[in-house]
């Protein structure tokens, strides 16, 4: 698949930025194990942690469920951070060959630019463009806010990698072919899966059905996926939002009115 370019990657930052909150994001990373049959004098080279042999996509997804980079066909044993580090992606990004954008500002902040990132889980080493969470001991509220936002942005790969294999269902079982030729199912199935995202009337996403309202700085973005029900940030931490040290009493009563 093409890589993109500058214009390409601000049209993909501006999209985490109106879907998550989560601005100069160019894409949520994550690894996806696909299931396959035990290749012949292996060894344990493709057993992986969840205890089946499998060969690993890593890719980066937009806020379309779309998939902007992968590599595909590292052993199952192989760690994220690994296959990423070794990934031709990982090295471009290393070797400032992406074309990512210059630092900017973030919205309505005064402070030096900030770089554009990727957001991952915590296997993933923190670097200038990779961007992790805060170790989940002793998190305040501001960090745990920014934890938030982060998983929020980092669920697309996740979602991705669902559509992928509810729509091409030989993922939902183990894949009884050699690794050589695994791949190039997965590398077939990752470009008819992006070919459905951009030309399926049904996969495009209607931004009016997520209302912003700001109260004392925060957006109260409410992001729905099928089967739930919309979340606000106040409604993670409402014993913060609603008491003292949170809020001056009428901004406590101006919350209760909308939440």
């Amino acid at each position: 698949m093409p890589q993109p370019k500058v214009d390409d990657w601000l049209r993909i930052a501006e999209g985490f930025n109106v879907s998550a909150q989560f601005p100069n994001c160019l894409g949520a990373m994550d690894g996806k194990h696909i299931r396959v049959k035990k290749p012949p004098h292996s060894g344990s080279r493709f057993f992986n942690y969840k205890h089946y042999f499998s060969i690993v996509l890593m890719a980066v997804a937009d806020s379309n469920y779309k998939f902007i980079m992968v590599d595909i066909g590292a052993y199952g044993s192989t760690a994220d951070a690994r296959i990423f580090s070794a990934s031709r992606m990982g090295k471009r990004l290393r070797a400032n060959q992406l074309a990512i954008p210059e630092s900017r500002k973030l919205p309505g902040s005064a402070g030096s630019p900030a770089p554009f990132v990727f957001v991952a889980d915590e296997g993933f080493a923190l670097t200038n463009h990779v961007m992790r969470p805060f170790p989940k001991r002793g998190l305040d509220v501001r960090r745990r806010i920014y934890n938030y936002r982060l998983t929020r942005a980092r669920r697309y790969v996740k979602c991705a990698f669902g559509i992928l294999s509810s729509k091409w269902r030989v993922f939902l079982s183990s894949i009884q072919i050699d690794p050589e030729n695994v791949t190039r199912v997965i590398q077939a199935c990752v470009v008819l899966h992006n070919f459905t995202r951009i030309h399926e009337a049904s996969s495009s996403v209607d931004l009016d059905e997520f209302p912003t309202t700001t109260v004392l700085g925060l957006d109260r973005t409410l992001h729905r996926r099928p089967g739930t029900a919309g979340i606000a940030v106040w409604e993670l931490f409402p014993d913060y939002f609603l008491s003292p040290e949170g809020s001056l009493p009428w901004q406590r009563d101006a919350i209760r009115s909308i939440v």
